[in-house]
Formats: structure tokens, sequence, C-alpha cells
């Protein structure tokens, strides 16, 4: 892996249980935790197979659910892979109370956004209220060919995307104005180019290539991602993980540091919390099997 240093000390903070009653399949937890937002005092998680977004108001209860598709998901796993919406990540819009949940577009029935608002306090409110992300995603598509969105933030007066390429191509990093996203969700927004787009040679673990996960913004103009080591030579297939990695691109967008995870957890949603102790880093992960639970991780950057 280059970039590296010593490996990154993590602490499992919790699991991301459910009530099973509320759960459409009865599962008793999250399984396929792929974005993440820390505010309000609450972890909102939206997973990837699923049509609803997690709420965590502390340590130990179970997380509510909110629905933001109509609907349920099949049971059998294959089935739910063709179906689902793919949500990849999890964005907060600033000043607005508004959470973007975004699918990947690794598929085209995965071009589907949708805004969550919320509360003063930070409640979810109403119904989830879907956007059309193919003004987005069809320019990438006829630049880049196939997609994998994996993660979005917001800096500055920036929106990113991070791209997870199939086998052989590198991360990208794609760079958008944040003004220009209004139009776009709210659904009569003309194409949208990127102003700038970024490659990323990330390395690899066990001879296979670390691609991006997700991100979240650093002050002063920098940015934190996580890395996965997925062994898989397309967008759409799970594939097993070797492991991941936590990196920092400086405000020039050199990569900074890399430095792997501990375990071989396929380490993807991350959140950026200040206080004055230092930068703490907030995870979640992926087991890709339902009946493995997701979990909470933190970390100190």
């Amino acid at each position: 892996m280059s970039q590296s240093h010593a490996p990154l000390q993590v602490d499992r903070l919790r699991p991301l249980s459910l009530d099973p009653q509320a759960h459409p399949r009865g599962q008793p937890h999250l399984s396929a935790a792929s974005g993440l937002v820390c505010a309000q005092g609450r972890a909102y998680v939206i997973g990837d197979d699923e049509h609803h977004l997690a709420v965590y108001s502390d340590r130990a209860s179970p997380g509510e659910l909110v629905r933001v598709v109509a609907g349920d998901l099949p049971v059998s796993k294959a089935a739910r892979k063709k179906r689902k919406p793919d949500f990849e990540t999890l964005v907060a819009l600033p000043g607005q109370a508004l959470l973007l949940a975004l699918g990947s577009g690794s598929r085209r029935h995965r071009d589907r956004g949708v805004a969550i608002s919320l509360s003063v306090q930070g409640t979810p409110l109403a119904r989830a209220r879907p956007f059309d992300l193919a003004p987005l995603y069809e320019p990438l598509r006829t630049r880049l060919g196939s997609l994998n969105i994996e993660g979005a933030f917001v800096l500055g007066d920036e929106m990113l995307l991070l791209q997870r390429g199939p086998a052989g191509q590198a991360s990208m990093s794609l760079h958008y104005r944040l003004r220009d996203w209004q139009s776009l969700v709210e659904g009569h927004g003309a194409a949208l180019q990127p102003h700038a787009l970024r490659r990323f040679d990330l390395g690899a673990i066990d001879g296979v290539p670390l691609a991006f996960a997700d991100g979240d913004a650093l002050p002063g103009g920098g940015w934190v991602f996580t890395a996965v080591a997925e062994d898989s030579d397309n967008t759409y297939a799970d594939g097993p993980c070797r492991g991941s990695a936590v990196g920092v691109v400086a405000a020039d967008g050199s990569l900074q540091s890399l430095r792997r995870l501990p375990g071989g957890d396929k380490v993807e949603g991350i959140a950026v919390r200040l206080d004055a102790q230092g930068t703490a880093l907030f995870m979640v992960t992926d087991a890709d099997d339902p009946a493995v639970p997701s979990w909470l991780l933190s970390a100190w950057l």
C-alpha cells in the first residue's frame, strides 16, 4: 500500500441494531451500511440494499427506520440486488437541514436520489422526495464508461463525488459547483458536468487495488476518505474484501497519507466530527451478508 503509515487504531462502538419487528425482512440489524452522516447528536445511516434510513440517537438503543422509498425489496439476496436502489452515499447539505441519499449509478435503475428533510431537532420529516440523477450520471457515463459513485460530500463551495472504478481503473474525485445542485435536487436541472476531475492511485492490499468507498471534508480545505480492496472485476458484482484503509487528501489535491485499518472489515461510510480533543472519525461497515450486522467504528485522525 503506497503512502502507508502505522495502522489506524479503531474502536468498535456498537453494532447497528434494529427492532426486527420494524424491519421489512425481520432483521435485528442493518447489514449493508454504506453512507453515514453524524449531526444533531445522531448517526444517520443509509444501507445499499434498503428502502429505509436508519437513525441512531445513542450508543445502545436500536436504530429507528425511516422509509425513503416506497415498497419492499425481495427476501432473496440475488433478487434484492437486482432491484435495490443501491444508495451508496449520504450527504448533508449545509444550511438546509437536508440529507441526500444517492444511488451508485452502477445500473440505470440506480440513477435515483432521495432528499430527506430534517426538523430543527434533527428528526426526519414527512416522506423523502425522490429526484433523478440521470442529468448528473449520463454525462459521466459518456466520459468515463461504467459508474460506481461511492461517496459524496460538501467541501467549501463544491460538491465532490467519489468514483470507484472497476478493476484496472483509477479512483477519481469529481468536482461540481455546489450551487448547481439545487436545481438537480428540485428535479428541473440541465445536464451537469464536473469542472474538475482528479485521479488517485491508492495502492493495493494483497494485490487487490484499493478504491474509494466514501469521504468527508476536513478543516482547511482537505478531505478524508475510506477505501476498500474488494476483489471484483466490475461495478455490479460483490467480491471478497481484502481490507480497508483511511486516507487524507490535502487542500492542493495531493494524497497526503493512507493508513490501513486493522482486520478485514469492509469499511464504507465515514463522517468527521471536530471537538476539543481533535478530529474524530466515525465509520460504518458492510459485510455484504444479511446475517452479519454492520458496525459503527471510531478513530482519531
